[in-house]
């Protein structure tokens, strides 16, 4: 995997890639990990025949959000405002006012909040429109993208990007419900726009970050596509669980040093009660071995068995042949290799991320059928 993680490359037919990976791969991934999709679902976002589409598809989403927020009033927010005004409106800045000897002139300067549409939110969602004109192909779509963002600055959306805002980390109440799928748009907008800031750079050696970016990427995106996927009346799919020790005595100041368990994604079969356990990781399943070609990592196997053996519960017939995955990406053959080790069943697999959008989705669901029959057949 170390090939596809050291540098950004475009071939000469301007498919652009990172690494090995196309861009429109990692559009996917962008769509699957973000709130957007898990909102919508997958029956109004089927995109995986034209991945290179996603951009216009999340384009049309915020035209169509903001274009429906200015027909209701977009949402207002209290705004900070220093002014010179006639009248006192909050707090008095008394140095100001004093200094520039404004009560000669029947003036003062004030501190004071006001309701105004130029809220960092419709600025993140002004920003994003600016984004995603630079990155749809469709020209009407382009002039739809740039007539809103002439709108909301006529009504006094300012321009650039809120330093430091996330949508994340926004609250919706009852009044600004509708804002949500908004600003979902307006995230995976960004995401979107991450790829193209290599364009035009033939080769570029890829940071650290963008390899930690990609492999939570990788992770969310593989919690989100069978979050959404699964039918909730036969699946659950819990993603970041945090795992307890089954602990029957401890010191006082254990707690302090006992590093905790969390797992990438658990997904629960409601008829069966079979749980598996997935953990995603970024490089190759393999690596070279001390006397062979090619071993498995053993510290993964360690991780995985540990996850699997502190969760069993002697009167759960579940608990104890649950069932564990190490599930990583590749851009050449797939893996699917499994072994059972003291009743639980431990799968090896891959999905190549190099293949089209509609294989790799074939491939997400391939492998939990693989895991399920399997454990109902009891060929394992």
């Amino acid at each position: 995997m170390s090939a596809w993680a050291t540098q950004t490359a475009y071939s000469e037919d301007e498919t652009r890639s990172i690494g090995k990976i196309p861009v429109r791969n990692l559009w996917l991934l962008m769509l699957y990990a973000s709130d957007l999709y898990r909102q919508l679902g997958s029956a109004k976002i089927a995109v995986e025949d034209n991945p290179e589409d996603i951009a216009d598809l999340v384009a049309e989403i915020l035209c169509h959000q903001v274009e429906h927020r200015l027909a209701r009033n977009l949402s207002f927010g209290y705004e900070n405002k220093v002014a010179i005004v006639g009248r006192v409106r909050g707090r008095i800045d008394s140095l100001y006012t004093e200094r520039h000897r404004l009560l000669d002139k029947g003036k003062i300067c004030c501190r004071f909040e006001e309701l105004s549409v130029d809220t960092p939110r419709n600025r993140y969602v002004r920003a994003a429109l600016e984004q995603l004109s630079k990155l749809v192909k469709k020209a009407g779509l382009v002039r739809r993208c740039k007539a809103l963002v002439m709108n909301l600055e006529r009504l006094g959306v300012s321009k650039g990007k809120p330093s430091g805002y996330n949508g994340k980390s926004e609250r919706f109440g009852r009044h600004d419900a509708e804002d949500q799928k908004m600003i979902a748009a307006a995230d995976l907008a960004f995401s979107l726009a991450l790829p193209t800031e290599f364009i035009g750079q033939h080769h570029l050696a890829l940071p650290d970050k963008e390899v930690t970016w990609l492999r939570k990427l990788f992770e969310k995106a593989i919690a989100g596509f069978y979050s959404v996927t699964l039918e909730k009346a036969q699946w659950r799919v819990l993603a970041g669980r945090q795992f307890n020790w089954q602990v029957t005595k401890k010191t006082a100041g254990i707690d302090a040093i006992m590093p905790s368990m969390k797992t990438d994604i658990i997904i629960d079969q409601r008829d069966t009660g079979c749980r598996l356990v997935i953990d995603t990781k970024f490089n190759s399943v393999t690596t070279k071995g001390w006397h062979r070609e090619e071993t498995l990592r053993s510290g993964y196997i360690y991780q995985m068995y540990t996850y699997l053996r502190s969760q069993e519960v002697p009167s759960s017939a579940n608990t104890l042949s649950s069932i564990g995955m190490l599930l990583h990406p590749t851009v050449d053959k797939e893996l699917d290799e499994v072994v059972t080790i003291q009743g639980h069943p431990i799968w090896f697999c891959t999905v190549n991320l190099g293949e089209t959008a509609s294989s790799i989705r074939e491939r997400l669901l391939l492998l939990l059928e693989l895991v399920f029959i399997g454990e109902t057949n009891g060929h394992v």
